[in-house]
């Protein structure tokens, strides 16, 4: 039986299922915290339970932003202890995904939320973790959700020291959001970005970068005058940065070079801005003991460019999505 709980109780009765676990990053005490503010809900939980004596055997959780009417994305799946066959466990998390899937589908979806398994930097030379991920994936793969993307997960941290201006360009802010639509569609051709790529091959160039544009002022919690245009000294626009926030950390919310300026290394001025715009941050009460990126697995000049400005590698992330 696949239900979802609606009183505390039932919540008490399932929490004990997210458990240390080597495919999930998940635990008990962050998902009260996050229930506790919306970002979780007891309609974004998910159980599958014996029939007969209601005994909790998995049990899937979604997340949104509190204003969401909708789940964003999935973040944990779990299954008892008691069942021990990767084909069973498989079974009974690909139930709940596509119960769930339908019943988003019935209230508006588009498509499934992604789900993103949190993972450490060396993962699949751990054996236990690539089982735990493996069971997973087939279950979101038979739940409507085929395919896979790496991530790379950076963060700086105070240690690492603030990166200087270089002086080779002018980094300013710019109120205009039609400029970045600009930049933002400029940036598009030939990007190493796979989830921008494949959006804009969707939707198109220019609504791509509109929704782009959006989404960084109005979904993100980063202040819109943080957002930067990089320029040569004789004003030539080079590429852009949106230095922001999401709900537990300062994150590079997005790094764009056009393609005519690519190769020399400008990444490194526009990330080294973005640091030293998030680490000053008015809204903080001191530096921030932390800032997180991501950039895609295959993205090795981005890669290579968070590394040169002190950025560590310390985790992956794999989202596995509908299309």
């Amino acid at each position: 039986m696949i239900t979802r709980p609606t009183t505390a109780s039932e919540l008490d009765r399932v929490l004990p299922l997210i458990a240390p676990d080597p495919g999930a990053a998940l635990t008990a005490d962050t998902y009260r915290s996050r229930l506790a503010d919306g970002q979780y809900r007891p309609a974004w939980t998910w159980i599958a339970q014996e029939a007969a004596d209601g005994t909790p055997l998995a049990l899937a959780v979604w997340w949104g932003d509190p204003s969401d009417a909708l789940p964003s994305a999935l973040d944990g799946v779990f299954v008892h202890d008691s069942v021990r066959s990767a084909a069973d466990r498989t079974d009974l998390a690909a139930a709940v995904l596509t119960a769930a899937h339908a019943d988003y589908a019935a209230a508006g979806a588009d498509a499934a939320p992604e789900y993103h398994l949190a993972l450490p930097g060396d993962w699949r030379d751990r054996p236990e973790t690539v089982a735990a991920v493996a069971w997973r994936q087939d279950a979101a793969r038979r739940a409507g959700l085929p395919v896979s993307l790496e991530r790379l997960r950076f963060e700086w941290t105070p240690e690492a020291g603030l990166p200087e201006p270089s002086g080779r360009l002018l980094l300013q802010p710019e109120p205009d959001d039609e400029v970045f639509v600009d930049l933002f569609r400029r940036a598009l051709v030939d990007t190493l970005d796979a989830d921008t790529r494949k959006e804009a091959e969707r939707l198109g160039a220019e609504a791509q970068a509109r929704a782009d544009v959006a989404f960084y002022r109005d979904t993100m919690r980063g202040d819109r005058s943080w957002w930067r245009v990089a320029r040569t000294p004789d004003g030539e626009p080079v590429g852009f940065g949106i230095p922001s926030r999401n709900h537990s950390a300062p994150v590079v919310g997005y790094l764009g070079v056009l393609p005519e300026h690519r190769g020399r290394h400008y990444a490194d001025d526009i990330l080294a801005e973005i640091t030293r715009v998030l680490a000053a941050d008015p809204a903080a009460t001191d530096t921030p003991t932390r800032i997180l990126a991501d950039t895609d697995l295959t993205n090795t000049p981005m890669a290579a460019a968070f590394t040169r400005l002190g950025y560590h590698n310390n985790a992956r992330r794999l989202v596995l999505s509908p299309h």
